[in-house]
């Protein structure tokens, strides 16, 4: 039997890996899996976890107020140090480009225990956008052993790099895996009621909106802070203002740098609805009401093409650029009028709208953790 140790520090990271953790524990004669949470986030982490009715064996809870990735940094390898060494599994896998992720990999790497990098070979090749995701994967690239790339081109990145290609595998990404899980669950009038129920009661918001056109907007990358927020409300302002047929929705991220902007400038905007981070299911439901979303996540520019959402992505870069080249998201950046203009253009050009929203996903068809798992057992742990 082998001992895989699956390391998990955020929102995002829960949701990616808790197909990958079902997938193991249906071989538990194969795999003993252990589950250890730094808690880089703590309640968005949280929610992940009971929906998803993940266990943790060990939870280093690092999340203080204010923290910094000095912070995270140091927390997170004082922690798994013990960790690890109690454990001493044979491999540890991480997922993404989180700072959990980095430091997790540096962790096995010293205690020479193999690693698996899920969702690997993402590049911007800028190594501060996005910041500090880019340089983490890259430098995760170099401690990794096995690499599960979402894509084809991710895999060419690894490969140019100078990664092996046998220790290589394009797999999908799991993240649609776990989209297509909770959408399932989502497909019945009673679920479909419960949902639409809590919206109402807790925000007097009733989805779907009738006679509106629902813009789901989420943001919160670092690179961001400052300037780039305030252009990106200062858009979503103007865009309510001028469109009394859109409604927005914005469940905002509980980091300071991002709620002092959109408070100050969005606040008491009749057609702006500014509420707090969703848990998974709420927001995929969210994403199904939605007629366009507007993001700086990676994550939902996978998702929300499965779902046959346009995205425009407020970013100057992404590592993520197979959608872009599919067509089913589009970068606007964070200047004003270029998030204005690209909105209008949606909601206004019918035959655009078409193209975008049903252009097929390049991520994923729902079974990389199958795909992922097949591997482990034929060709890594025999």
């Amino acid at each position: 039997m082998q001992k895989i140790v699956i390391i998990i520090g955020t929102r995002p990271e829960a949701i990616k890996m808790a197909p990958v953790i079902r997938q193991l524990k249906a071989y538990h004669s194969k795999f003993k899996t252990v589950i250890c949470l730094t808690s880089q986030h703590r309640e968005m982490l949280d929610q992940v976890l009971r929906i998803f009715a993940i266990s943790p064996d060990h939870d280093l809870n690092i999340m203080q107020k204010n923290q910094n990735l000095f912070d995270i940094t140091v927390r997170t390898m004082t922690g798994l140090k013990d960790i690890l060494k109690k454990e001493s599994p044979d491999m540890v896998m991480i997922q993404g480009d989180t700072t959990t992720a980095f430091v997790a990999g540096l962790a096995a790497y010293y205690l020479e225990i193999p690693i698996g990098h899920i969702e690997a070979g993402l590049r911007t090749y800028n190594k501060y956008h996005p910041f500090p995701e880019e340089a983490n994967r890259h430098l995760l690239s170099v401690l990794a052993d096995y690499h599960f790339a979402p894509t084809k081109w991710a895999k060419s990145n690894l490969i140019k790099e100078g990664i092996k290609e046998e220790n290589v595998w394009v797999t999908g990404n799991t993240v649609i895996d776990a989209l297509f899980m909770i959408s399932s669950r989502q497909k019945t009038n009673k679920s479909k009621g419960f949902l639409a129920a809590h919206f109402k009661e807790k925000y007097n918001l009733t989805l779907p909106v009738h006679n509106q056109k629902l813009l789901l907007v989420t943001g919160h990358r670092r690179e961001n802070f400052g300037e780039g927020f305030k252009n990106i409300c200062y858009a979503l302002k103007e865009i309510a203002e001028r469109r009394k047929d859109v409604t927005i929705i914005y469940p905002v991220h509980l980091n300071p740098n991002v709620q002092k902007p959109v408070r100050s400038i969005l606040n008491n905007q009749g057609n702006i609805h500014l509420i707090e981070p969703l848990e998974y299911e709420l927001f995929v439901f969210l994403m199904n009401n939605s007629y366009i979303i507007l993001t700086d996540s990676g994550g939902i520019q996978e998702e929300a093409p499965s779902l046959c959402k346009p995205v425009l992505v407020m970013r100057h870069n992404t590592e993520r650029p197979e959608g872009v080249e599919a067509g089913t998201v589009k970068l606007v950046g964070t200047d004003k009028e270029t998030i204005i203009n690209n909105t209008f253009e949606l909601l206004e050009n019918q035959l655009l709208y078409e193209k975008m929203s049903k252009t097929a996903n390049p991520y994923g068809d729902g079974k990389a953790a199958e795909r992922i798992v097949n591997i482990l057992l034929n060709f890594i742990n025999r």
